[in-house]
């Protein structure tokens, strides 16, 4: 079910809820304090305008000339799917006197078109091609704000963090390019009130949509020329497809094989020993060993040798996930983030590779303040320990939903506390390690309002 925060309740009074809202704009500018009725996904965006230090006068500043503006479209993969975005919103947009933009993912306009009173106050505004509208430049708005958290968003009037928005009505959605999820921009619907309505979000959702499947024609994915290797959130790896059937790794062989994902070029003996191994003095005999199993096991998908490589093309979850966060794609790394790599693993390589999958997902989850996103996160097995992630959900949340997270923040604090009190007691000297008690797993916390939930497949045990 999609999150009700992110779209206006049906049959809203334009006029009553701006003052409302108005009202409540101005109290946050004054202290921070965000009070009814502005929604939670509003909320958590002025927070991170007012975190990175937007005034709530700002002013939309140009930064792709005329001549750099027109070469850079042209080049744009969304230049491709104009039509599409012209032909269904096209009528639409003259009909109602509204505007279509596509913004790229900085959030900047790249097209703004429409009927030409519409254009003209926009370009008042400074709403016009080449202008940077990212919410770190504009603050709060439907285009800059969907890019941000990678969702559908629709902004009403006053909830515009910039005052001289506020006149406006948005909604927008982000689209991502459908082979690889990363976020290529977003389309927008700018206009006055008659936009404030949920069929308006619904709309402008269903034409990313359709923009998606257009580029998917235009550019198929290729047949998987390799395996695919599923190595997160599981000790025992999965090795599937490539015409051949999926075979169940040893842990030993899994630690081979996600590296050697890791590693396209290859890697020498001696490098891929000291990745697999803790003890240094290990023999290269014994790898050598292990990659003869290995071949009796997969036969002609066996790794290659001088250097240690994969056969063919080798595409692993944990890769996608780094993909996705490197293109600034949360949703979609964490909706494919099914737990830590190969947890059970002790080898230096594995360690290494999976602390930094992990730090980096928890970094971009945190750095998001996307309620649903840290409410996943804590609630997931690896999460559940979070006291960072769970600062973060208790700042991200309205204040009537915050107890919970609070709670849990005091209760890991507390652990923490009790687990270096113990340690000192056991004489353990300065820059020991110890081990933290198992906490009991938390209840998660209710979103308020209720928070999109991804699903996560969970772990294969053998």
């Amino acid at each position: 079910m999609d999150d009700p925060s992110v779209a206006l309740p049906g049959g809203a009074d334009p006029a009553g809820r701006t003052r409302v809202l108005r009202r409540a704009h101005a109290a946050f500018a004054r202290d921070g304090r965000v009070e009814d009725p502005v929604r939670a996904v509003i909320a958590t965006s002025w927070r991170r305008c007012d975190r990175a230090g937007v005034s709530p006068e700002s002013a939309p500043e140009v930064d792709l000339a005329e001549v750099e503006l027109r070469s850079y479209r042209a080049q744009h993969p969304l230049a491709r799917v104009m039509p599409v975005f012209r032909d269904l919103v096209g009528a639409f947009a003259a009909h109602g006197a509204h505007l279509l933009a596509v913004c790229d993912a900085r959030g900047s306009l790249l097209w703004v078109e429409g009927e030409p009173g519409t254009l003209r106050r926009a370009e008042r505004l400074g709403f016009v091609p080449g202008a940077r509208w990212a919410e770190t430049a504009m603050g709060t708005n439907a285009p800059g704000t969907a890019v941000a958290v990678g969702e559908p968003v629709q902004v009403f009037g006053a909830e515009h963090f910039s005052r001289r928005v506020h006149p406006w009505t948005c909604a927008a959605a982000p689209v991502r390019d459908p082979r690889t999820g990363r976020l290529l921009g977003a389309v927008d619907i700018t206009g006055g009130d008659a936009l404030a309505h949920p069929h308006s979000l619904a709309f402008v959702r269903a034409v990313a949509r359709a923009a998606e499947a257009q580029l998917a024609l235009l550019d198929p994915v290729p047949p998987t020329a390799g395996d695919t290797l599923g190595a997160l959130g599981r000790d025992e790896a999965l090795l599937a497809g490539g015409g051949g059937a999926t075979i169940r790794l040893g842990r030993r062989h899994s630690e081979i094989m996600a590296l050697l994902a890791h590693h396209p070029a290859g890697l020498s003996g001696e490098e891929l020993a000291i990745a697999l191994y803790e003890d240094e003095s290990v023999s290269p005999v014994t790898l050598r060993a292990e990659m003869s199993r290995l071949r009796g096991l997969l036969g002609d998908r066996a790794p290659l040798a001088r250097p240690y490589r994969t056969a063919a093309p080798l595409e692993a979850d944990f890769t996608v996930v780094a993909r996705h966060l490197a293109a600034g794609a949360v949703s979609a790394a964490l909706h494919d983030y099914a737990g830590p790599l190969l947890p059970g693993s002790t080898a230096p390589g594995i360690v290494r590779l999976r602390r930094r999958i992990e730090d980096q997902a928890r970094a971009a989850v945190i750095a998001r303040a996307d309620v649903g996103l840290l409410t996943d996160w804590v609630c997931a097995p690896w999460g559940a320990d979070d006291a960072a992630a769970w600062r973060a959900l208790a700042e991200a949340l309205p204040p009537e939903g915050r107890p919970a997270a609070l709670a849990r923040v005091r209760a890991l604090d507390e652990e923490l506390g009790a687990a270096v009190r113990v340690a000192v007691r056991a004489g353990v000297r300065a820059g020991a390690g110890f081990a933290r008690p198992e906490p009991t797993p938390p209840a998660c916390p209710p979103a308020s309002p209720p928070a999109r939930r991804a699903t996560y497949p969970q772990p294969e045990r053998s």
